[in-house]
């Protein structure tokens, strides 16, 4: 199983630290990283994926240094979601999705029949592939972001980082992607570590693992469940929350709307 860890990580940015300095390790499961705007949820992301410098400490991917990794072999093991899809919006979905592939090929590289099952598997999972030949600009927002989604999926990485992979999605896809995280990091063969950055705290409940995020740093981390981790999510959140557990033990949260 794939093994990410962040070990007394820390992030400047304009010469201020916005980030750490923190540790975490991220394997298998599903994480949801939570926190206020300006927390650091999106730059801890990104510092996992190896695009953010780091002002301090170490990413180690299976024990090795993440930055000391060619290009390719770390997206062998990371696949990574940006908040704003880059792919420019003239390629088709299937040539985005095909983008997923370039881990294991290269910039040279013949697809074969394992690259097309896993682009059509990709494409089936995230339901967008009956949209094969159209351009991603003839799309909306909510459409191009679960093809952006399947690109990521297509990398068959044992880790996926995802950031607001919910943005634009409607309430019935955004439940059918959280039963999606679910299956991939307790069904798949093997199963993949997922973590997610989410607003939606709804859909981070559902998750193994919430990791609390303020000002940069760690206030909790552990099982949704966790009264603890409940406390912290309504105090870095200046109690606009509620979070706490229904009579059948499943984690819940509403907004104070009494709060002042």
């Amino acid at each position: 199983m794939t093994r990410l860890e962040a070990l007394d990580v820390g992030v400047a940015l304009g010469g201020r630290t916005v980030l750490g300095p923190l540790r975490a390790t991220f394997a298998g499961g599903w994480t949801a990283i939570v926190g206020p705007n300006g927390a650091g949820k999106s730059t801890l992301l990104r510092a996992l994926a190896g695009l953010q410098p780091l002002a301090a400490g170490r990413i180690h991917l299976n024990g090795v240094e993440l930055h000391g990794l060619a290009p390719l072999e770390r997206a062998r093991h990371i696949a990574w979601l940006a908040q704003q899809g880059d792919v420019t919006g003239e390629l088709t979905v299937r040539e985005t999705v095909e983008l997923g592939r370039l881990a294991h090929l290269g910039l040279m590289g013949t697809p074969g029949p394992a690259d097309a099952a896993a682009v059509a598997r990709a494409m089936a999972l995230t339901e967008c592939a009956g949209w094969t030949g159209r351009q991603l600009q003839q799309l909306s927002g909510g459409e191009r972001q679960r093809v952006q989604l399947a690109r990521a999926l297509a990398t068959e990485a044992p880790l996926l980082l995802l950031d607001e992979p919910t943005t634009h999605l409607d309430a019935p896809h955004q439940v059918a992607l959280a039963r999606l995280f679910r299956r991939l990091a307790d069904e798949t063969d093997p199963p993949r570590g997922v973590v997610t950055v989410l607003h939606d705290l709804a859909i981070a409940l559902r998750a193994d693992r919430l990791l609390v995020l303020q000002q940069g740093l760690i206030r909790a981390d552990g099982p949704p469940a966790d009264p603890q981790v409940q406390q912290a999510v309504e105090s870095v959140f200046g109690g606009a929350v509620h979070v706490d557990t229904d009579g059948a033990g499943r984690p819940r949260v509403a907004l104070a709307l009494d709060h002042h």
